[in-house]
């Protein structure tokens, strides 16, 4: 069986699922992922598929789907039956997602679809993202989508809700469109994209906001079926691919919380993604499979913003403790409060500009690393 590169090529259209009619309805098409159109390869006579796109590399037999249950093997050409099918949309204040140094103060216009490649057992989300059913979302085109983000003045479109990898095609399509009006794009992802998959996305993906759920292979295969490797792998990618980074970390009690394993995290992140990278730390609701376990005590995330500055960490913030300092953004070189955030809203109390339109501190000038 031969693997080849995923991406090789990609068509006329510049993008994954080539050549696609945009003015049609979404809701009754599946986009054409051949190995023509860049979505996977036929392995040969037998008729598989080798589905390139996660780093599960699932071999897919004709009439069989991946992993995910959406991406569909029809006599040895592989199909993506969720383009251009929407679950969700909303306009949310980007620190939702949550992004503190992309875009801080704007609206993003947030698409959500069903189907995930992990099976975590605490997912919040797990009405849509354990759903494979695409059939009875509604449809919708990577220009109207564009229209909706402009129409409601979001500055920026995020794939997000359930893993956007397995809209690749439709993000792509979305992403570029989106350039051309002036708006940014967004992945709010579980990493477990191949690196291949992350490099076809430089150019059309601006922010890559991964979780990285665990600093342990066990937690991945035991909590999430998924390994700790390829989500690593992909952040690195990203930021090679000059995407702004930002990591979420959910700390679990008993599962996650180790100090050895928040160090060991935040010591990768320094050397890895640069001190400047902001690591979110948030608060474990019980939900899904989890309603056994208590939600995060605060000193436990108090403890990991600790550890995230001893390790060289510039930027640690906490989340679902609304009301919080380890909330705000402070300036890594004189301690001063720059911006001040209440829930999702916030207020720059300590941010100037300097004659290069550099976010600077107020009171030494330090360069404060903010996407405008």
């Amino acid at each position: 069986m031969h693997e080849a590169r995923l991406y090789e090529r990609r068509g006329d259209a510049g993008a994954g699922c080539a050549g696609a009619d945009f003015a049609g309805d979404y809701a009754g098409k599946s986009a054409d992922c051949s190995a023509e159109n860049s979505c996977g390869r036929n392995s040969g006579d037998s008729g598989n598929v080798v589905c390139r796109l996660c780093s599960h590399g699932c071999v897919i037999k004709s009439g069989g789907y991946g992993i995910c249950g959406l991406r569909y093997n029809k006599d040895g050409v592989l199909y993506a039956e969720n383009y251009g099918r929407v679950a969700v949309e909303a306009v949310d204040p980007i620190e939702k997602k949550p992004l503190y140094h992309f875009l801080p103060g704007t609206k993003v216009y947030s698409l959500g679809g069903v189907g995930c490649n992990f099976r975590c057992r605490h997912c919040q989300n797990w009405e849509i993202s354990q759903c494979t059913t695409a059939d009875s979302l509604h449809g919708l085109s990577p220009q109207k989508a564009v229209f909706n983000a402009v129409e409601h003045r979001c500055k920026s479109i995020a794939f997000t809700y359930n893993e956007p990898a397995l809209w690749h095609e439709f993000a792509v399509d979305i992403g570029i469109a989106a350039h051309e009006e002036g708006l940014k794009t967004i992945y709010v992802t579980n990493g477990y994209l191949t690196v291949d998959a992350v490099r076809d996305l430089k150019g059309i993906i601006d922010a890559f906001r991964v979780d990285i759920k665990a600093f342990s292979d066990d937690f991945y295969r035991k909590v999430c079926g998924g390994r700790l490797q390829p989500v690593l792998d992909s952040a690195a990618a990203a930021k090679d691919c000059g995407m702004h980074v930002e990591i979420v970390n959910l700390i679990i009690p008993t599962l996650n919380d180790a100090e050895s394993e928040l160090k060991g995290l935040c010591e990768w992140v320094c050397t890895n993604l640069g001190e400047n990278t902001p690591i979110h730390f948030t608060r474990f609701h019980p939900d899904y499979e989890l309603t056994n376990l208590p939600a995060t005590p605060l000193s436990t995330l108090e403890k990991a913003y600790s550890i995230a500055k001893a390790a060289g960490l510039n930027y640690p913030y906490l989340g679902n403790v609304a009301g919080h300092a380890g909330c705000d953004t402070f300036c890594p070189k004189c301690g001063a409060l720059l911006i001040k955030r209440d829930g999702y809203r916030q207020s720059e109390v300590g941010l100037a500009r300097d004659g290069g339109g550099r976010d600077i501190c107020k009171n030494c000038g330090e360069i404060i690393p903010l996407v405008r």
